[in-house]
């Protein structure tokens, strides 16, 4: 059932009608749980709030599968006024991005514009950008982006999904790059002749590529609930003496809050991501197919209504 249940809500990811209506209808039916608003402002708050938690952020501006270079530019006007809002607030937050909300679908041109534009903002504001993961096509073409761009731009990461058969080649590749990069389990629907159809074996592949990129001496961001994964992380830096300065966890926003106060409150750094805007409805469905215990949160927010 739960199987059913995460194919559901993958599918439903993707469908453009709901996503349009979800603009028009705003954060209701238990979103704003894991969506911190739809503006800027709203955002900031949220970030200030975690920050005097002793939490650190990554913000997120909701947007992928863009077709036009109007609305792409409109994106990267709106990543480059949160880089701002954190250099003007004195925030501890990073910017999260998708490559597909500034234009990787449209055209080379488009999308490298963009990211530079972004990345200058950043460069002069000292924030760190990461490149989020998309499904399996745009793969390589975001890994291209990130290559040819870190050779300009210092204050630029990207992520790594376990769940893919190619990803330890790929963190080789990378180290060449001294790349900071967050490492995730993947949350797309991917066939099995590409990504490992059996949690097992991805959560097996996880943690072989955790400490691959530690003991390459490069920054790590664990992006994890998974306890297994966050207790394999302690002991491993633990037993090879790496220093808390080199790897971090990280969370989703509005899940498992108390383990990110117990992790802060264990000396771990924890960065929490936290998306916002309108274009919240891909998002919100695929956390609810990587955990479909999350729909409760679903009917709640249906009975308050």
């Amino acid at each position: 059932m739960e199987q059913i249940l995460r194919n559901l809500f993958l599918f439903l990811s993707k469908n453009k009608n709901m996503t349009k209506a979800a603009k028009k209808y705003g954060l209701r039916f238990g979103a704003s749980r894991f969506v911190a608003g739809e503006s800027l402002d709203m955002a900031a708050a949220a970030i200030a709030d975690l920050n005097r938690k002793g939490l650190s952020v990554t913000i997120d501006y909701l947007g992928e599968f863009i077709d036009n270079e109007q609305e792409a530019n409109e994106m990267a006007d709106q990543c480059i006024e949160a880089i701002r809002m954190i250099s003007r607030k004195n925030l501890d937050s990073q910017l999260s991005l998708k490559l597909t909300s500034m234009g990787l679908d449209i055209s080379e041109q488009v999308v490298m514009n963009n990211m530079r534009r972004i990345l200058e903002e950043a460069k002069t504001h000292r924030v760190f950008v990461t490149l989020d993961m998309e499904d399996f096509p745009r793969c390589q073409p975001t890994l291209d982006v990130f290559k040819n761009l870190k050779a300009e731009y210092n204050e630029l990461g990207t992520v790594i999904q376990a769940y893919l058969y190619r990803t330890e080649k790929d963190i080789e590749e990378l180290n060449a790059y001294n790349p900071n990069l967050r490492l995730v389990k993947g949350a797309y629907k991917e066939p099995r002749e590409i990504a490992f159809p059996e949690k097992i074996d991805v959560d097996n592949n996880f943690k072989k590529i955790i400490k691959k990129h530690l003991l390459n001496g490069n920054y790590t961001a664990v992006a994890t609930h998974d306890d297994k994964i966050i207790d394999y992380t302690k002991s491993l830096v633990k037993e090879q003496g790496i220093s808390h300065d080199q790897f971090e966890f990280q969370m989703l926003f509005g899940i498992r809050n108390d383990k990110q106060l117990e992790l802060v409150k264990e000396g771990y750094k924890v960065r929490v991501y936290v998306p916002y805007g309108t274009d919240w409805y891909g998002y919100f469905m695929r956390r609810l197919a990587e955990r479909p215990a999350n729909i409760v949160f679903v009917l709640k927010g249906l009975f308050k209504k």
